[in-house]
């Protein structure tokens, strides 16, 4: 019998979830019900499935249970639409009364959300969506993010790479809200520790394929280094020509870690080897929180564990600390809240916090190269930036 229950409405799920509520002496006490928007469908499915799972194991971990009182997930797909992500968060509100929610992946889906939550005054834990604006200027005492700000992942690059040699660089990333985010915070530190920005291209995000056109200029720019966002799909084929174009030689290429991810370096091969990256998470983190989170992913699901995977275990256990403090009580919603700013631990990543004025996790921010290791393609840390915490930018919680 399972720890704690993931719901799904149809009706054979519906009758488990009652017969286990039934026996199980754990549920003496209502469950807490924490209702999870994520994508189960289409183009980011797999991120669903991963935030998911390492919510699953951060429970089993951290609870099952916090002062008697079960953890209970009621799992709906957001479907990566906006529309769609804000009538199931009314649904689990509305119909299915949850104590808390988690979700999004897509900032897109997390703006339509951010309105409805904050008048409502239920917490919603982001355990992906990067938009700087969601603890920034539309930032809300009920969202919270556990994962990152698009700034937060890129603005320590600029001046590690000006350090290391690298004063000129191309810009390149897909044309939406993320990329130009996560340009403009490394532009700007990268500028200002005198570093020169020799060229700009942005893409499509949906639809470019061949990358040939924008290689051409990059090649005709003779940058030292090439600064890089992009992720999946686009991720895997902009490494692939960048190295078929034969830029390797000569520049480069460094990003925001989702360019080489777990998740699809290994499909990236060859071409991935010697590409730097940031990011707030690679697998290999060498401390014993990472390396148990790592074993213990792995036995329960077959596969290593990625950057989504550990924001849903940090999620997990985020909430499993803060109702502690509260004696698990979910009634008072801002005291929820309070108890979530109190809480700091060590987890996967590093130190973990939140921000109190911005409600923003602070986090250490990992520098790593890909390199050919034992099982594939290795992401090795060479450095870490502490403690990265971003200014309030506008927000007034």
């Amino acid at each position: 019998m399972t720890q704690f229950a993931r719901v799904t409405w149809n009706a054979v799920a519906l009758l488990a979830a009652l017969a286990v509520l039934a026996i199980s002496p754990s549920r003496a006490e209502e469950p807490v019900k924490i209702g999870v928007v994520l994508p189960y469908s289409g183009v980011y499915a797999s991120l669903g499935g991963e935030i998911t799972q390492g919510l699953e194991l951060g429970f089993e971990t951290y609870g099952p249970e916090v002062a008697g009182r079960a953890f209970e997930l009621i799992t709906e797909d957001s479907e990566v639409k906006p529309n769609i992500g804000l009538s199931k968060v009314k649904k689990l509100v509305f119909q299915d009364k949850v104590d808390l929610l988690v979700g999004p992946v897509a900032s897109n889906v997390a703006n339509a959300l951010r309105d409805f939550v904050h008048q409502q005054k239920v917490p919603l834990i982001i355990p992906n969506a990067g938009n700087n604006l969601l603890t920034g200027e539309r930032c809300s005492r009920w969202v919270i993010r556990t994962s990152f700000s698009n700034a937060q992942i890129t603005r320590g690059m600029g001046p590690w790479l000006v350090e290391k040699g690298y004063d000129s660089v191309y810009l390149i990333a897909a044309d939406y809200a993320a990329g130009h985010q996560m340009m403009d915070a490394f532009r700007e530190t990268y500028t200002a520790s005198g570093g020169s920005i020799i060229g700009e291209s942005f893409p499509a995000l949906r639809g470019t394929k061949d990358f040939g056109p924008f290689l051409a200029q990059i090649k005709a720019a003779e940058p030292k280094a090439v600064f890089a966002f992009f992720a999946g799909g686009q991720a895997i084929q902009f490494v692939k020509q960048f190295d078929e174009f034969g830029l390797k030689d000569t520049i480069k290429l460094t990003g925001a870690g989702w360019l080489t991810s777990p998740l699809y370096v290994d499909a990236q091969g060859p071409a991935a080897a010697g590409i730097l990256g940031i990011l707030n998470y690679v697998p290999g983190i060498d401390n014993q929180e990472n390396q148990a989170f790592q074993e213990a992913y792995q036995a329960k699901y077959g596969r290593v564990a990625s950057e989504f995977a550990v924001q849903g275990y940090d999620t997990a256990r985020l909430i499993v600390e803060a109702l502690s403090q509260t004696g698990g009580d979910t009634s008072d919603k801002d005291a929820v809240v309070a108890a979530m700013h109190d809480v700091s631990f060590d987890g996967p990543r590093g130190p973990l916090t939140i921000d109190p004025a911005t409600n923003n996790i602070v986090q250490d921010i990992h520098i790593f190269e890909t390199s050919p290791g034992d099982d594939g393609m290795a992401l090795n840390v060479i450095d870490t930036l502490s403690a990265m915490q971003d200014p309030p930018n506008g927000c007034t919680l």
